[in-house]
């Protein structure tokens, strides 16, 4: 039983070092029209009306919970574990949601789309998955799940990094309604993000392209998901992408907001100027390896603003 870890490890290994992910188009628009609701998911939620957006974001681990690898579950456990997902999704009623390690059909996690199970479960008429590592084994990226009607998608795929797998991120354009007493209407882009896990270097690449698509954005931006990266760090990429884009972060010297192994914060939400944070939580609930970080955001009103333009 004692080799029976190792043993599965070395094939996992194998497999996966086997794969040699095909040609993705890095960077991609959808068309017009490529992006309504889903009229066939149930609908039965409640938007944010309080002048606040709910949005949460969780690396979903290809639905494997703790479990070692998902090429050792059976497809009912990924289903199960899913599941569990969708119910704390409920539950939080977040309006958007960002998630990274989202699996399409694959070989090594039951052959079915994660998201669209997602989005059917908890009432998410809005999803969309992209695939930023494909292979004979795998296809699976960033994903986002939205209760408010969503206009337009960017989907990028880093440059390549071998030995690395593909990572990338995901824009979806969301019309934010009753953002305030007049009940107008402000499109917002909301990016889930996965940088490498494995280099500084090839992180400080991604987070360059990053700013280079988003440099021609104009929107109000939220950025959610897995950094890979602490803000203390020598070299946080986290640090660097806000200060770079002029973007915060809540509490960014806190001790007690882990999302990972119990002592290390590697998901984040950066908004821009615009915004701001009403509340920020990382969720106790273990669904993955990564916890779940759940926020409010409010849009700034003038006094606030000018406030920030005078220190």
């Amino acid at each position: 039983m004692s080799l029976l870890k190792p043993v599965c490890y070395l094939l996992v290994s194998l497999l996966i070092s086997s794969c040699t992910t095909v040609g993705i188009n890095s960077h991609k628009i959808a068309d017009a029209g490529s992006f309504p609701a889903d009229e066939t998911v149930s609908q039965d939620y409640r938007i944010s009306n309080d002048g606040t957006l709910r949005i949460m974001t969780l690396n979903i681990a290809h639905g494997r919970n703790q479990a070692a690898n998902q090429l050792l579950l059976e497809k009912e456990d990924i289903e199960q574990n899913l599941r569990a997902i969708a119910r704390l999704l409920n539950k939080i009623n977040a309006d958007v949601v960002a998630l990274q390690e989202a699996d399409g059909p694959s070989g090594w996690s039951g052959n079915f789309d994660h998201i669209e199970l997602l989005a059917r479960e908890a009432g998410y008429p809005w999803y969309y998955r992209a695939n930023h590592a494909e292979s004979w084994l795998f296809s699976y990226g960033t994903a986002i799940l939205s209760r408010l009607p969503v206009s337009e998608t960017l989907q990028h795929t880093f440059s390549p990094s071998p030995p690395t797998l593909n990572k990338g991120f995901l824009l979806g354009q969301v019309y934010w309604m009753n953002h305030n007493p007049a009940g107008s209407t402000l499109a917002v882009d909301v990016v889930s993000v996965h940088l490498d896990f494995s280099r500084q270097r090839v992180r400080d690449e991604q987070i360059a392209e990053m700013a280079e698509v988003f440099a021609n954005r104009n929107n109000p931006m939220i950025i959610l998901g897995d950094f890979n990266s602490e803000w203390l760090a020598e070299k946080s990429v986290v640090k660097k992408l806000a200060e770079k884009s002029g973007m915060s972060v809540y509490d960014p010297g806190a001790t007690d907001l882990h999302t990972y192994n119990s002592s290390r914060r590697y998901d984040w939400i950066l908004i821009s100027d615009e915004l701001a944070f009403v509340s920020y939580e990382v969720l106790p609930d273990v669904l993955s390896d990564h916890l779940a970080v759940l926020a409010e955001i409010k849009l700034k009103d003038t006094t606030e603003k000018s406030a920030d333009e005078n220190r």
